[in-house]
């Protein structure tokens, strides 16, 4: 007989009623499916567990992964995995261009794994992919949401060189908890990183950045990030639930209710951002072509 106890095995806890969704069927999810496969296109919404992505898909939109589906970091909080990375794909930006033209979109977003790997962390494989995107789609609003690049400055300005609208870099989490939240990845960097944008290219471009709630971060801790991405010069905020994507990943310390997601908008509204997406569902690029305000050329 073996008398040791069995350890218990860890479990996620219930969602609360505001987080249960109805998945949405419509056609539109398997041509997504269908022209995402045909095309070799990776999508953060699959890669990161997203839990809008059906809704996404259904609607015919989709946020591009490009630079590969493995990432040379290993955040607390992201179901992108994480090994050595393969070499990029040449052809990878052409393709996305023609995902994008074929799906109609009015406004994409493009993101990509961490590669640490590069010289350039690939800032560069991003400017090309924008500039495919734009030759096929002329009058495309374009957002990209990119990794920290270490702060180089040549990698920031190769991306801004190929003239994106909006440049969101998510600082994901308060300064307390970043280092256990994100890996590599600095508080102080990431504010870094959206300030240069702005001294570099002003109001001729918007500056975004998004925070995960529930990890155990205070309000007045909330509320300060939010403030030092002000000082920063970030228009563009987006807040929403942390929700663990494995059992391997960082725990839900808490479940923020609807009714603070909409107080802290409106906090964050007379802060000056000029556009606040908070509630539970929201992630980065929920939603994103809801930001209607003149897009500078």
């Amino acid at each position: 007989m073996n008398d040791l106890k069995e350890l218990p095995v860890p479990v996620r806890p219930r969602l609360p009623e505001w987080l249960r969704t109805k998945l949405p069927t419509s056609q539109s999810f398997g041509h997504t499916r269908a022209l995402l496969d045909e095309l070799k296109l990776h999508t953060v919404c699959e890669s990161a567990k997203c839990p809008n992505h059906w809704e996404c898909w259904s609607k015919g939109t989709a946020t591009f992964m490009i630079a590969g589906d493995h990432c040379t970091r290993a955040c607390g909080f992201c179901a992108v995995k994480t090994a050595k990375p393969l070499a990029l794909e040449t052809d990878e930006p052409a393709r996305v261009a023609e995902a994008t033209r074929r799906m109609k979109l009015k406004h994409v977003v493009i993101t990509a794994v961490a590669r640490d790997d590069l010289a350039d962390g690939g800032a560069e494989h991003f400017r090309q992919t924008i500039e495919k995107v734009r030759e096929l789609n002329p009058g495309i609003v374009i957002e990209v949401l990119v990794p920290d690049f270490l702060d180089r400055d040549g990698s920031i300005e190769s991306v801004l060189a190929a003239n994106p609208h909006i440049y969101n870099h998510n600082l994901e989490t308060v300064r307390r908890l970043t280092p256990s939240v994100r890996h590599r990845a600095t508080y102080e960097r990431s504010l870094s990183v959206l300030a240069k944008v702005k001294a570099k290219r002003g109001d001729s471009i918007h500056t975004k950045s998004g925070i995960m709630l529930g990890l155990g971060e205070t309000e007045d801790e909330l509320l300060t990030a939010m403030g030092d991405l002000r000082e920063a010069k970030c228009d563009i905020l987006t807040l929403g639930q942390y929700l663990q994507p494995t059992l391997k990943h960082l725990p839900v310390v808490e479940f923020v209710t609807p009714e603070r997601f909409a107080r802290y908008k409106t906090v964050a509204e007379e802060m000056g951002f000029v556009h606040v997406a908070s509630g539970p569902m929201v992630r980065s690029s929920y939603h994103a072509d809801e930001f209607t305000l003149p897009i500078h050329s």
